[in-house]
């Protein structure tokens, strides 16, 4: 099919491993004839990668679909993605959809398009989750700056208020020799950061009888990189090893995304995590004991089934004790066919938000008091394309936000800088050391 002059558009929705998997898709479509453009300009094929980790993703991918076909009601109109897994017929209720791809579908996209005309009603393609077994490799790269590189898909966690291995199967990955030649891919076009991305990337391996941390010491050796980003990994699956590794490794950033979801015992074990609150508490210790400087980022859930108050209060001062730089909070959402529904005491709405804020404004000071503590000291820091009002902005290998006045000169460059002042909107104002 000759697709020349036709255009096609892609919004993503949610996590790290969708971009990636997007900017794969967007290569596909790209050998076919097609060419990008812009989400809110008129296109030929829309595509909505969803999300559904929570009711608002599911909302949020509605309103996406629908902004796409009211864009241009002769378009193609395809969702793929988790919420498209999950939910599709809720999704072709949505008149004007015309394919809704699943997890594996997603990435036979081309073989769909035909002439691009508009289907009479929405077809549907999803696969059982234990039929997802097939590892697609993946990297974004439309930000000159940083490339999320997908390692790892899928989980055999089923913690009782998760839908990620309903919608995206097993735990599985590719091998070292074939993530460490994506690397070296990414560094041929110029990318000097790279954030290794994944449903549960400490579970690397699981498919090709390697481990994770054989996978770091792989990806250190990778020239042209000048620094890796582990992006989230399980509190039982970071070992002291790995912790003593990026400690002193030539590549990789002292930057952690640890996933806690409560600082209760309690909560935990209704949960089912596969990990008590001290198991966390010894990760960050050990983290600020090897690497002082790190940045240590947390992701909590606040009202979960069977959150009591006391069980809340508990979990809030476990983690307002610890030294971590900043806590991602989030008030639960029901899923469908998770064994939390099945867990007595629900929590009201009003409440999982007032925990939340709760959460949200410890936070905020925990964030500034640690980039108050990196004040004065020189470190280094790559600065992006993007600029707002003259400043242009970038991070420090430990994750401080910084900006500076824009000089196109410093764009995708590893700087030294002094960090001088935490401004009102928290971003840390630098000066540039000349070599």
């Amino acid at each position: 099919m000759d697709y020349t002059g036709k255009q096609f558009a892609i919004f993503t929705l949610g996590c790290k491993l969708n971009f990636s998997e997007s900017s794969e898709m967007a290569q596909l479509l790209e050998k076919e004839g097609l060419s990008r453009v812009d989400f809110k300009e008129l296109a030929d094929l829309y595509i909505i990668h969803s999300c559904s980790v929570t009711e608002q993703s599911d909302k949020k991918s509605r309103n996406i679909i629908r902004q796409a076909i009211r864009r241009n009601p002769k378009a193609m109109v395809i969702v793929a993605g988790c919420y498209a897994q999950l939910k599709p017929d809720a999704i072709a209720q949505i008149e004007g959809v015309d394919f809704i791809l699943g997890t594996h579908e997603k990435y036979n996209l081309t073989s769909r398009l035909g002439d691009l005309s508009k289907n009479e009603y929405p077809q549907i393609f999803t696969s059982k989750p234990k039929e997802i077994k097939n590892f697609h490799k993946a990297y974004s790269f439309g930000d000159r700056t940083r490339s999320f590189l997908k390692v790892q898909d899928g989980c055999n966690y089923y913690c009782t208020y998760c839908t990620i291995p309903y919608a995206r199967g097993i735990s599985r990955n590719d091998t070292i020799e074939n993530t460490v030649a994506e690397a070296k891919n990414i560094a041929a076009k110029g990318i000097k950061e790279v954030i290794l991305t994944g449903v549960n990337i400490g579970d690397f391996g699981q498919s090709t009888n390697e481990s994770f941390f054989d996978l770091v010491k792989a990806l250190d050796e990778v020239e042209g990189i000048e620094r890796f980003r582990i992006s989230s990994i399980e509190p039982n699956l970071i070992t002291d090893e790995i912790i003593e590794f990026v400690a002193q490794s030539k590549r990789f950033a002292p930057h952690f995304h640890i996933p806690l979801q409560s600082g209760s015992d309690d909560v935990l074990s209704l949960m089912k995590r596969r990990y008590k609150r001290e198991v966390f508490a010894h990760r960050v210790e050990k983290i600020k004991l090897t690497m002082p400087h790190a940045f240590i980022g947390v992701d909590m859930i606040a009202g979960t089934n069977g959150e009591t108050n006391e069980f809340f209060i508990d979990s809030y001062n476990f983690i307002r004790d610890l030294d971590v730089s900043q806590i991602h909070a989030f008030p639960y959402s029901e899923r469908a066919n998770t064994q939390a529904l099945k867990i007595e005491g629900k929590v009201d709405v009003p409440v999982r938000k007032e925990r939340c804020q709760q959460l949200i404004n410890l936070s905020e000071r925990k964030l500034r008091h640690f980039y108050q503590s990196q004040l004065g000291r020189e470190c280094k820091a790559l600065f992006e394309e993007q600029q707002n009002e003259g400043k242009m902005f970038g991070f420090t290998d430990n994750y401080v936000r910084v900006e500076l006045p824009y000089n196109k000169e410093l764009v995708n460059q590893v700087c030294q800088v002094r960090l001088e002042k935490v401004n009102e909107q928290n971003h840390v104002e630098v000066t540039v050391i000349p070599e």
